[in-house]
């Protein structure tokens, strides 16, 4: 494989008349994570069903593990998996039945399913529920066998949507984990997500859709270093003290009911240190003091005007 995974250039498709995506350029690196974001009727699924051989797009051209999606489907198909927002299982069969099937319809040789099987129970978590119906599992147990039978094929680009939509806190992160892993281990990971936290943390590169246009890409730090909103929040005591300190403290912004003032500034030290020494200059203390740093939540609202619940729509 290349160093480029998945390779988009003037990607276009429109449905009766309506433009959903306008001309996309992205480029995966192989073993990495790229998270692609943006709010409802963004384009995100369009994009996905495109990269994955489901949705014929208009125009410009898509090359996935080297591969034309247009006049090489099929080998497109063979090098990556798909893993849907809703766990693809048989509740009526065992896990271990599940990953049979799976192994039964791989070009695998029969010989080597039950070493497979094994492998993927043990590296999921799965060898003691493996024997009982699926319709038994948590949901987080699920969404591990749904990632399970899609390495059955031994993808080298993933596909995950939403991958931990209604998962708890624990489970999220054990699935945060088994992704880490699958990328140290060269897998080159396609996620959307509707947790912007979850992007952060996992993503090598982010690209946000809105309105069928990206309009950004880079790391993390990146799109957060584009944005202006470094600040300390001052909470006092009392209505006099936040009245004395927004007259010291100018440009800063007052809430009256909260009894805080947010300070502009740049989160370093020698800024912060200037601050104290306004304030202890005027015989003021605040309560509480903490520095805000813009995180994606606010990248996003920033770029497409939207709140922060997005989908893969």
């Amino acid at each position: 494989m290349t160093s480029s995974a998945i390779a988009v250039s003037g990607l276009r498709k429109s449905f009766k008349g309506k433009v959903v995506l306008d001309g996309i350029d992205l480029e995966v690196r192989a073993g990495t994570v790229f998270s692609l974001l943006g709010p409802n009727g963004a384009g995100k699924t369009t994009t996905v069903n495109v990269l994955t051989t489901l949705l014929t797009a208009d125009g410009g051209t898509v090359r996935v593990a080297g591969h034309d999606v247009a006049t090489e489907a099929k080998a497109v198909r063979a090098a990556i998996g798909v893993t849907g927002q809703f766990a693809a299982v048989d509740e009526l069969l065992t896990g271990q039945e599940n990953l049979q099937l799976m192994v039964d319809l791989s070009p695998a040789p029969a010989k080597e399913g039950k070493r497979l099987i094994a492998d993927l129970t043990k590296r999921f978590d799965l060898v003691e529920s493996a024997g009982k119906p699926v319709s038994t599992y948590s949901g987080g147990m699920r969404r591990k066998l749904d990632l399970a039978m899609t390495l059955v094929g031994n993808p080298r680009i993933i596909f995950l949507d939403e991958p931990t939509t209604g998962l708890d806190p624990r489970s999220r992160r054990t699935m945060w984990s088994i992704i880490r892993d699958l990328v140290a281990d060269g897998v080159t990971i396609f996620l959307t997500t509707q947790y912007l936290e979850e992007a952060d943390q996992l993503a090598d590169r982010i690209a946000v859709l809105d309105q069928g246009r990206l309009v950004a890409q880079g790391t993390p730090d990146d799109l957060k270093r584009q944005f202006p909103g470094t600040h300390v929040r001052l909470r006092f005591a009392t209505a006099a003290e936040l009245d004395e300190a927004a007259r010291v403290l100018t440009g800063s912004t007052r809430d009256d009911d909260a009894l805080t003032l947010r300070v502009p500034g740049d989160g370093g030290t020698k800024s912060l240190r200037a601050l104290l020494d306004r304030l202890d200059e005027y015989s003021l203390s605040a309560d509480e003091l903490s520095v805000h740093t813009p995180d994606l939540d606010d990248v996003f609202l920033a770029l497409t005007g939207h709140n922060v619940e997005v989908d893969a729509k």
